[in-house]
């Protein structure tokens, strides 16, 4: 007759286990919320306000997550189970690459100026014509704001500058078109000196509009870019970067 074997209780019971599946249940809930804000936004399924309320809740869920996972660590180290371990550490490193990205974006909206509308001409910034009806349905104004965001800007972004090609204004219009397509933008007019466009954010969807002004000079043709938010004070630098990225294709293309 046969004896009856037992399986010895692993130890601490089924606490780990469970504590490693609610640190996953909600690293999966903070993830839904936080990645699925801006697409939200962008398919006009919720509001603006509503997004950024996901992302809030998401940030608070994750926190909620990285807790449990240490809690789970501690408790499966210290019963000695490994996978709960590993689920544990896994959670607070996955909670941390989560919150990176809005870490960056808070450092990086402390280390510019307030504001959302950049230009290369801060004497007379090219203006819009064709969005002017687009941006005012928007919260911020069609006209540049003025010498206070001038101010601004030359103290934290000095190199926004106008750059010459030494093409003539048809050759230079061509090649300014072609780099703006190449940037994703969707024209809204080319004419003979300008051409404007609006750039799509690809997470949240935020429309920012983009001028570009030709106008002929001694050596050639110089070109002015002015890029400016439809919404939001500030623009956390993407205005003057985009108008950096866009002069450098330009450059690129025709040298």
């Amino acid at each position: 007759m046969s004896k009856l074997t037992l399986r010895p209780r692993p130890r601490g019971g089924r606490w780990p286990v469970a504590l490693a599946w609610l640190s996953l249940l909600l690293l999966g809930g903070a993830a839904l919320l936080m990645g699925g804000a801006g697409p939200a936004h962008r398919l006009a399924l919720v509001d603006l306000g509503t997004a950024f309320g996901w992302l809030r809740q998401g940030a608070y869920v994750a926190l909620a997550a990285a807790a449990v996972g240490l809690l789970t660590l501690l408790v499966a180290s210290l019963c000695r189970r490994t996978q709960p371990a590993l689920v544990g550490g896994l959670v607070i490193i996955a909670v941390a690459a989560m919150m990176w990205v809005p870490y960056q974006l808070q450092q990086r909206a402390q280390q510019v100026p307030p504001i959302h509308d950049i230009s290369t001409d801060l004497e007379n910034p090219p203006a819009f014509v064709a969005l002017v009806e687009a941006r005012e349905a928007a919260p911020n104004a069609v006209a540049h704001p003025g010498e206070r965001t001038a101010r601004q800007q030359r103290e934290a972004y000095p190199d926004i500058q106008p750059i010459t090609l030494e093409l003539t204004l048809t050759e230079a219009l061509s090649a300014a078109e072609a780099a703006a397509l190449d940037q994703g933008w969707a024209l809204a007019e080319v004419g003979r000196e300008r051409i404007e466009a609006t750039a799509t954010t690809r997470w949240f969807g935020f429309k920012d509009d983009v001028v570009i002004r030709l106008s002929e000079v001694e050596d050639g043709t110089r070109v002015d870019v002015r890029s400016a938010s439809r919404l939001g004070r500030s623009d956390m630098g993407t205005n003057a970067q985009r108008i950096r990225d866009y002069l450098a294709a330009l450059r690129a293309r025709v040298e």
